[in-house]
C-alpha cells in the first residue's frame, strides 16, 4: 500500500498545492507518470479543476488525465497513480458510487499497490466511512462507507478554535459525538499542512504542526498528539 493523505491543498497563505509539492516529489519521484485525477468533490468545472492541478504540478513530467464517469474504468485500471482532489466529501462519494468506481479504486490501492494521493475530501474517503468529514451533505450518497484503506477515520482541516460569544460545537465536540456513537473507531485529525504517508505496512505522520489521535475508552474520549515522523496506529 502506497498512500499520501494530505489534510488540505493549501496551508495558511500558500498557493494551491504548494505545501503538497515536497510530499509529492518524495512520494512519486520525478519520473514520468500517468495520473488519473478524480474531480468529483468539486461543484465547479471539472475541466478547470484539472487545469489547476496540471498547473500546480507543471514542474513534474506527469500526464494528468480526468476521471469523468463510469467510462473512466480503463483509466483507473491502467494509470500509474490515482489523485483525488478536495471539495465536498458527500458529493465525491456520491459520484464514486454512481460511476461504480469504489471497488476499482480500492483494488488498485490495496491489491495492486499503485500510489494514491488525496487531499481534504480525497483523504477523507480513505477511512472506513466519511462520517468524520467537516462538509455539509449537499447530496446523498448511497452509503457513507468509503474506501476503507486506513484502519481509522480521517478528519482533515483539523483546528480547535474557541470564539468568544459563539455557542456552537468545537471540532473536538463534534469528534467526541462521533466516538460516543462509534466507540470502536479511531479518528486521526490532520491540521492543514500535515499528511499521512503509507508505504507498505507503516503509516507515518508528517508535518511541523502536530496532529491528534482521538479514541474512546473507559474514561471517555482520549486525545493524544502525533508528531512528525511518528508511526500512526489504530
Amino acid at each position: 500500500m502506497k498512500v499520501l493523505a494530505l489534510s488540505s491543498s493549501r496551508a495558511g497563505n500558500s498557493t494551491f498545492l504548494e505545501p503538497a509539492i515536497p510530499y509529492i516529489k518524495s512520494f512519486l519521484g520525478e519520473g514520468p507518470r500517468r495520473l488519473a485525477f478524480i474531480p468529483f468533490a468539486s461543484t465547479g468545472s471539472y475541466k478547470d479543476y484539472l487545469g489547476r492541478v496540471q498547473q500546480a504540478l507543471g514542474d513534474f513530467p506527469f500526464t494528468i488525465e480526468l476521471v469523468k464517469d463510469a467510462g473512466s474504468g480503463e483509466l483507473i485500471a491502467s494509470c500509474d497513480a490515482i489523485v483525488t482532489g478536495g471539495g465536498n466529501t458527500f458529493k465525491l462519494l456520491h459520484h464514486l458510487y454512481q460511476f461504480d468506481l469504489i471497488d476499482a479504486i480500492r483494488k488498485r490501492i490495496k491489491d495492486q499497490g499503485i500510489p494514491y494521493i488525496g487531499w481534504s475530501a480525497g483523504a477523507n474517503i480513505l477511512g472506513a466511512t466519511i462520517c468524520t468529514t467537516n462538509d455539509m451533505p449537499i447530496i446523498y450518497p448511497p452509503s457513507f462507507e468509503a474506501l476503507n484503506i486506513f484502519p481509522f477515520q480521517i478528519n482533515p482541516h483539523y483546528q480547535l478554535i474557541y470564539t468568544p460569544g459563539f455557542n456552537g460545537e468545537t471540532r473536538d465536540d463534534r469528534l467526541e459525538e462521533f466516538l460516543k456513537l462509534n466507540p470502536q473507531s479511531v479518528v486521526i485529525a490532520l491540521p492543514e499542512g500535515t499528511a499521512l504517508v503509507a508505504n507498505g505496512g507503516e503509516i507515518i505522520f508528517r508535518g511541523g504542526e502536530g496532529g491528534y489521535r482521538f479514541s474512546y475508552g473507559a474514561g471517555g474520549v482520549e486525545k493524544r498528539q502525533i508528531v512528525d515522523g511518528q508511526q500512526v496506529e489504530r
